[in-house]
């Protein structure tokens, strides 16, 4: 039976989804083809009906799993971010949890196509955060500087998470150390944020009286 080009378009999306969680949860080395496309629900031989190589299946997968920690940190404000971020469970979920701490270190190793996602998954992830801290509201030649300020805070912040995240990870699950360095270094970032600029949080939705004429004598 031939499939839809809807069917074959959720198809993909299903196998991108299914490898981003694989990848993340064993590197892009501990994941052959044949594995991840039974992971999906498919056969071996359809892989290259929707993809020409792994790294591009990869590719695709690191855009999915930046995005997903993208729009995460959309809804948070920085100390928010931070305390998600380096907590217990998202240290022990690695299949859903960000793809930078999971697979980055990776990613220097693998073909262009992979590292341009990994920058462009960054960038936006960056763009979120940054979105958190009070900008300058006037013109001039001071603003670049303090726009660069934002932007190094926002730089910073994810660095200091990510490799955080990496070093709790690469000890044992029952080492104190694993939990050690996520509450020292959790607790020193929220420290240096308290200290940071943050946008106001919105006041809340008030409706305005209706006024109401009275009707005119007739």
């Amino acid at each position: 039976m031939k499939t839809s080009k809807a069917q074959a378009q959720d198809n993909r999306a299903h196998v991108v989804q299914t490898a981003s969680a694989l990848f993340r949860e064993r590197g892009y080395d501990g994941v052959s083809v044949a594995e991840l496309m039974a992971a999906a629900g498919f056969t071996h031989g359809g892989f290259y009906k929707q993809f020409r190589s792994k790294a591009d299946l990869m590719a695709e997968s690191a855009a999915c799993g930046m995005a997903q920690t993208a729009a995460l940190a959309a809804g948070m404000d920085r100390p928010a971010f931070v305390r998600s971020y380096l907590s217990r469970a998202h240290r022990d979920t690695r299949a859903a949890g960000c793809t930078m701490a999971a697979v980055g270190a990776d990613a220097a190793r693998q073909p262009k196509a992979v590292r341009a996602a990994f920058t462009e998954g960054i960038e936006h992830l960056l763009q979120a955060l940054e979105k958190e801290v009070s900008a300058p509201e006037q013109t001039g030649p001071g603003v670049a500087g303090e726009m660069g300020e934002v932007r190094a805070h926002s730089i910073d912040t994810l660095a200091h998470a990510v490799g955080a995240l990496v070093l709790s990870r690469a000890c044992p699950d029952d080492s104190p150390l694993a939990d050690e360095i996520l509450s020292v270094c959790r607790d020193r970032m929220l420290r240096t944020l308290a200290a940071t600029p943050q946008k106001p949080p919105k006041p809340p939705f008030k409706t305005r009286p209706v006024a109401v004429r009275a009707s005119e004598p007739r």
